[in-house]
């Protein structure tokens, strides 16, 4: 007998690099106006209404990493009409480290652009870094999945780091830093084949090349591996069609099975929205607009006061699933989405990283993220699955997955959003 599992890997990779003159940032353009507004300014996602921020815990903090994440994806979405899938824990824990050697205008920047604003009035040191560090222990702790996160740096070996920044980042955000020579064609090949060992083959050449000013390359990378709960058959996966839009379909392995799940309809927005559990306390959230339905509204919505009011009114019950299985490699610049977040300073000549290094003149050149999710079957069934019911018998409700939906993955414990993404074509990796 055969189980699910599911395996995503995401890296990472900032380049801070010295600033070169004239050097300028891409200003790509949203290719909806509706979406011109500038996002980072929406009320459900602006900062804990909390006026003492004595108050503020770790959940609090995966709320608002979780509302940065929504704001995230909205911006890709902007500019990206096909499927998406990146891990907003990581791209957030990367960045933070960074704000550990950030000061000035640069700091608040990346506070607000990282939906943290409200820290602005904390008057204890090293409270966010302390409730980040008990958010990243946290989520990593389960029984029953595997989720690995880590953090390294590459220094270019004549560039010095200050002895604080090292210390900080190494006791909360567990760092790694090694000495490399940049200039040494060989250089990429050395951080190519780490980003190979971690990845386990998933992720083979992520770094094309290094600008010869490069000081220092920052990795962070998660790695999670789950099962479901209740796993799908492989003997019941057939080939089927999956409506990309009302003019075209494709064929795809579409997976099914039957199972007590949770699951609504949310009337508002027009949309199916199903929660399937893994084991350990992390679960995949569904949510799949009518056909025809606006997408752009369903996106504009996202939030964790939405999720939540989705997962508080979900009612259990036998259900025929059809879940597509697919891979998805996908490989981000993320410079203008998050410029577009108010993260500006850090990418021009006016960024101030004194907390990081005497040496001046230093910009971050561009935050490249490749993010790897397969959909597999593999290994035995759970025993889970053995236990039996005895119930009157009635014809089952059928949640068919077979036209664009979006999923979100969490972690239960602290709520936290640990990936997010949309399927538009699961036969374009």
């Amino acid at each position: 007998m055969s189980t699910m599992r599911w395996t995503l890997v995401f890296f990472l990779l900032v380049g801070v690099c010295l600033a070169h003159p004239g050097i300028k940032g891409n200003k790509n353009k949203s290719k909806k106006d509706k979406h011109n507004q500038d996002i980072s300014q929406r009320p459900e996602e602006q900062s804990s209404p909390l006026n003492d921020t004595t108050e503020l815990t770790v959940f609090h903090i995966s709320e608002m990493n979780s509302n940065f994440g929504f704001s995230l994806y909205r911006k890709m979405a902007d500019k990206h009409d096909d499927n998406i899938f990146f891990s907003p824990l990581s791209v957030s824990f990367c960045l933070a480290s960074l704000m550990v050697g950030s000061r000035g205008d640069t700091y608040d920047e990346l506070l607000s652009g990282l939906n943290w604003e409200v820290l602005k009035k904390s008057k204890q040191p090293n409270l966010l870094l302390n409730l980040l560090k008990e958010l990243r222990d946290g989520v990593r702790r389960s029984e029953g999945y595997d989720l690995e996160l880590g953090s390294l740096s590459f220094i270019h070996h004549l560039f010095s780091l200050n002895d604080d920044f090292i210390n900080e980042t190494r006791a909360y955000f567990d760092m790694e830093y090694r000495n490399l020579d940049f200039h040494d064609p060989d250089a990429k090949n050395i951080i190519n084949e780490f980003v190979i060992k971690k990845s386990r083959g998933n992720v083979s050449e992520f770094l094309v090349n290094i600008d010869r000013q490069t000081k220092m390359i920052l990795l962070d990378y998660i790695l999670f591996k789950g099962k479901w709960q209740i796993p799908f058959k492989p003997h019941l996966t057939m080939t089927d069609s999956f409506f990309v839009n009302k003019y075209n379909s494709v064929q795809v392995p579409m997976m099914y099975k039957t199972d007590k799940v949770s699951s609504m309809f949310d009337k508002s927005l027009s949309c199916t929205v199903l929660n399937l559990p893994y084991r350990g306390g992390a679960h995949m959230l569904v949510v799949m607009p009518e056909k025809g339905g606006d997408f752009d509204v369903l996106e504009d919505g996202l939030s964790m006061e939405l999720v939540t009011s989705w997962l508080d009114r979900m009612k259990t019950r036998k259900t025929d699933v059809f879940f597509p299985k697919f891979r998805l490699v996908q490989k981000y610049k993320l410079k203008s989405s998050l410029e577009a977040l108010g993260v500006k300073d850090v990418f021009t000549g006016k960024a101030n990283f004194t907390g990081m290094t005497e040496e001046r003149n230093l910009i971050l050149s561009e935050i490249t993220h490749q993010a790897v999710i397969d959909v597999d079957e593999i290994g035995t069934e759970a025993s889970a699955f053995t236990g039996s019911e005895i119930v009157a018998f009635s014809l089952p409700y059928t949640i068919r997955v077979n036209h664009p939906f979006i999923f979100m993955i969490f972690n239960e414990n602290y709520k936290s959003l640990l990936f997010i993404g949309r399927i538009i074509d699961p036969t374009k990796f």
